[in-house]
């Protein structure tokens, strides 16, 4: 029976390429196949973050998502990935899919990932997150001893939004896009704006930190709410 390649889940950090770690640099350079996420128009972040790395004998696979609202389309691309990445597996390729921040921290990675593990060997490389990235562009201490840190998607409803907020010293509120100005209504509200920091494309040299009182009337989706409400013992 042929030997079946590997399937790496690779990623690849926040945007500078320097955050990619050396495994992720050498698995992808000596992957058979590189896979990758990409809009349906532009480029894909995570190849231009990896692009150096990329052999010039590899083949490219982009796993075109469009940008629609819903987990229908998103299934239906996954679907057909794994049915491509299978064929190269079988023929004894070894695959790197790559994926912006940790491949399994809010991911696009753990649907590939679902489709093919009971069938190959995996193999995961740890990347830099956003969040990571974000505390060290606004050098702000994430959590410290029994502090309890929650991780917040900002389309949840105020009300879970409110609840998360009040159940936890530090808060990382992600995924803002066009939830900003609900989200700054809500912090405003509970009282916290004045502690919140906003933080958009971070480890690019166009990134930005500012409180969130200043900050911009539309944020991107590279962009987060940091605050932290705990007896702060650092400073």
């Amino acid at each position: 029976m042929a030997k079946k390649g590997i399937l790496f889940g690779v990623g690849v950090g926040t945007g500078d390429p320097e955050l990619a770690t050396r495994k992720a640099w050498r698995v992808v350079g000596e992957a058979d196949v590189v896979a990758y996420p990409a809009p349906d128009e532009g480029g894909s972040f995570s190849r231009q973050i990896m692009a150096e790395a990329i052999s010039p004998d590899a083949i490219e696979m982009p796993i075109v998502v469009p940008m629609i609202a819903g987990a229908a389309p998103a299934h239906a691309v996954y679907d057909a990935a794994a049915a491509r990445i299978k064929t190269y597996l079988d023929a004894g390729l070894n695959v790197a899919v790559l994926c912006e921040g940790d491949a399994l921290f809010y991911g696009s990675f753990m649907y590939v990932l679902a489709r093919l593990k009971d069938e190959y060997q995996v193999e995961m490389v740890a990347g830099v997150s956003s969040l990571m990235a974000a505390a060290s562009a606004a050098q702000q201490p994430l959590a410290s001893r029994a502090d309890v840190l929650s991780v917040v998607p900002a389309p949840l409803d105020d009300a879970r939004l409110e609840a998360a907020i009040l159940g936890a010293e530090s808060v990382a509120i992600i995924k803002l896009g066009r939830h900003l100005a609900r989200v700054r209504g809500v912090l405003e509200r509970l009282g916290f704006l004045d502690d919140a920091l906003y933080i958009s494309h971070a480890s690019l040299p166009h990134q930005q930190f500012l409180p969130l009182a200043d900050a911009p009337a539309d944020a991107p989706y590279f962009s987060m709410i940091l605050l932290y409400k705990g007896d702060a013992l650092w400073g």
